[in-house]
């Protein structure tokens, strides 16, 4: 059976480790906690938990996936059934992103057409109800703005435009199956300390995919060195489990050089694209023996390729 898609290709996505992860997941555990969720690759592969969280610090991310959780239809309706694909509708969405509002002036927009067709009582009270819906479904207009941010933007990187077209009917049938999917996935947009500690019992596991050291840069959110000790310290300090995936640098084997290492390789999606045997090397890293049960035959086909939607 394949494995359940994102809904978008995210920074550091883990589409191309993720069977290896599920591998390496502990045997038994009663919680299942993402810190750092992004696209949500390795949630959405996996068998859903009784309990499990989806955790992201932008709030872009959490609103989306919590809006296509509780208002599938809505998300649908707004994205529309014709494709887009330009570089002033990029624009469009970057600005409504980086200011979170839908502002007046996108009203006015529509309401040029609504003119041709009604009369003046009419554009009133068709204007109100415009309005009044803008303030009402905020949530569900910016999820959609900002999922056509990622799909029209250069490497789901949300600053330049692609120039790659998407059909957005593509999306529909996805969006019910990752509603579905989520229906049980408790959404939280906390910092990863303070969550962490919400959630630590004997039982949990925490998955953990930080911004890589010193590629932040990518990121909307800021992470800094700081962080990345930070975060080494509140791992240390859990009573659960924990696995983490990191790029493989000698700052970050020092950070977590008590604990359990593997090296893992897989194709750089990025540069393959100029140079098809192109790797990125990484490490998962635990506080428990992750190789108990895992064969050497399940420890093969590390490798993953771009698909038809250029996901990771």
């Amino acid at each position: 059976m394949a494995l359940l898609k994102s809904l978008i290709s995210w920074v550091g996505g883990k589409k191309a480790l993720r069977e290896l992860i599920y591998q390496r997941f502990p045997k038994n555990y009663g919680r299942y906690i993402e810190v750092f969720g992004g696209g949500g690759w390795v949630l959405f592969g996996k068998k859903p938990d009784k309990f499990e969280v989806y955790n992201d610090f932008n709030n872009n991310l959490t609103n989306m996936f919590a809006v296509v959780r509780d208002q599938p239809l809505a998300f649908i309706q707004e994205l529309g059934y014709l494709p887009e694909n330009g570089r002033f509708i990029f624009n469009l969405y970057k600005e409504i992103i980086s200011k979170q509002r839908i502002e007046d002036k996108y009203i006015e927009e529509e309401m040029k057409k609504v003119k041709i067709y009604f009369t003046e009582l009419q554009i009133e009270e068709i204007q109100e109800v415009m309005k009044k819906e803008r303030i009402e479904k905020q949530d569900v207009k910016l999820a959609v703005a900002f999922f056509k941010l990622i799909r029209y933007s250069y490497g789901s990187g949300c600053k330049t435009f692609g120039c790659r077209p998407y059909d957005v009917r593509k999306a529909f049938t996805l969006v019910w199956n990752i509603s579905d999917r989520l229906a049980n996935t408790i959404i939280e947009n906390k910092d990863f300390e303070a969550l962490i500690i919400q959630y630590d019992r004997p039982d949990a596991f925490f998955y953990c995919d930080p911004p890589y050291f010193e590629t932040e840069g990518h990121y909307a959110v800021v992470f800094t060195k700081e962080d990345h000790i930070r975060l080494r310290d509140t791992l240390k300090k859990i009573r659960g489990k924990f696995l983490l995936s990191y790029n493989d640098c000698e700052f970050i084997r020092e950070l977590y050089k008590d604990y359990y290492i593997e090296s893992v390789t897989r194709l750089n999606n990025m540069a393959l694209r100029y140079d098809n045997e192109a790797e990125f090397p990484e490490i998962l890293v635990s506080n428990y023996n992750p190789m108990e049960g895992v064969s050497l035959s399940k420890q093969l086909g590390l490798f993953d390729v771009l698909d038809d939607d250029g996901e990771l």
